[in-house]
């Protein structure tokens, strides 16, 4: 499970943002993960709190939105969600295409008391 690791990393980047800014308190902090990531969710926000324990986002919320895995087909253009398409274009049926977004992990908010 990479997730802990990756956890880990983002408390540090979040506290020496809050350093640099003058924050001595964050109450949610807001991370972006794509559905085509190999990060999981479930397994963030299962290691949230052991990653926060003793660090100056202990009390923090963790919020987790959700970026759509979505694809552009290289035959017709269709913008498609890969997912719920499992990999081919609805319209056409190709299954070559180009990863617009879903394979993001991103810290997208801080948000301070």
């Amino acid at each position: 499970m990479h997730e802990l690791g990756i956890m880990f990393s983002v408390v540090k980047t979040v506290e020496q943002f809050a350093k640099q800014n003058g924050l001595t308190k964050v109450d949610t902090l807001v991370l972006q993960i794509g559905e085509l990531s190999p990060v999981v969710p479930m397994y963030i926000e299962e290691c949230y709190a052991p990653a926060v324990d003793g660090t100056m986002l202990q009390d923090t919320k963790l919020k987790i939105e959700m970026v759509p895995g979505n694809g552009h087909c290289k035959k017709c253009n269709t913008v498609f969600n890969v997912l719920a398409n499992r990999g081919a274009c609805p319209k056409c049926g190709e299954k070559a295409f180009e990863e617009l977004s879903g394979t993001e992990f991103n810290i997208k908010e801080i948000v301070a008391c």
